[in-house]
């Protein structure tokens, strides 16, 4: 092995990142959360050669699908949801008619090596604590987010963030459909839902969380998109708890919407 410099490894990563950084404070789409329906929408959003960047609070991307349920690391999924996983090429088993089991470490680390495969870039340890709100040719809309990094905010830090811009944002945050109740509480507007607002989720009920997973996943406002469970959220339907093809195809519909929107 040859010697090495820690000034040069050091350099390496700063000058990479920097510059990964630089490229994408303006991008095509801004998708918050780096969970299965964000991860899958960055896919099919890269894959058609749109500029788009994942950002998510934890270190870890992925969300809640390492785990499967209750730490047991199998995730169940319907045929709608064996559709994507064929197309991401990960490995399930039939369990009775109409249920597949697959490996929920597999599939995690799968959907974010083809997400990054792609094109899609991930800044991980990064919080959205704002976003950027603007009338653009006579209309409000979001067109980007204010982000720190997550270690800012748990120190409680008075730290001034950055802005990041784009045509358009993902609010993949889950359950609290953090985006959306951002804009909601600070921009003091009305979403185009039934009730206006993040309004929270029903009990489960995993045949209709399911449907309305996917039903719900639309653009709320100008330049917002839900999708997963925060399109749950805002809808005020049910969840659908350890079963995943319904934020699969979220992600996929919220990438479909958008790719017609940048037509």
């Amino acid at each position: 092995m040859g010697e090495l410099n820690e000034k040069v490894i050091s350099k390496a990563i700063v000058e990479r990142y920097m510059n990964k950084l630089m490229d994408y404070l303006e991008n095509d789409v801004s998708i918050v959360g780096g969970g299965p329906a964000g991860l899958v929408c960055a896919y099919y959003l890269a894959k058609k050669g749109v500029k788009v960047a994942v950002f998510d609070k934890r270190l870890t991307i992925g969300g809640g699908m390492w785990g499967g349920a209750m730490f047991f690391n199998e995730i169940v999924v319907q045929d709608i949801g064996k559709a994507i996983l064929d197309e991401f090429d990960v490995n399930y088993e039939q369990y009775t008619d109409g249920y597949y089991t697959a490996d929920a470490v597999e599939t995690t680390t799968t959907l974010i090596s083809k997400a990054v495969k792609a094109g899609a870039k991930v800044f991980n340890a990064v919080e959205v604590e704002d976003v950027l709100f603007k009338k653009i040719g006579g209309e409000y809309r979001v067109n980007g987010l204010v982000v720190g990094w997550t270690t800012m905010y748990m120190a409680h830090l008075l730290v001034d963030p950055l802005v990041i811009t784009s045509k358009y944002v993902v609010d993949a945050t889950g359950h609290d459909a953090d985006v959306a109740s951002v804009l909601t509480k600070k921009g003091g507007v009305k979403l185009n839902t039934e009730f206006g607002d993040v309004v929270g989720e029903k009990p489960m009920w995993a045949e209709v969380g399911e449907q309305s997973t996917i039903e719900q996943t639309k653009e709320v406002y100008p330049g917002l998109v839900v999708a997963g469970m925060a399109a749950v959220a805002v809808s005020r339907s049910h969840r659908m708890g350890p079963v995943f093809g319904g934020m699969l195809n979220s992600g996929k519909k919220a990438a479909e919407l958008i790719l017609e929107k940048l037509k």
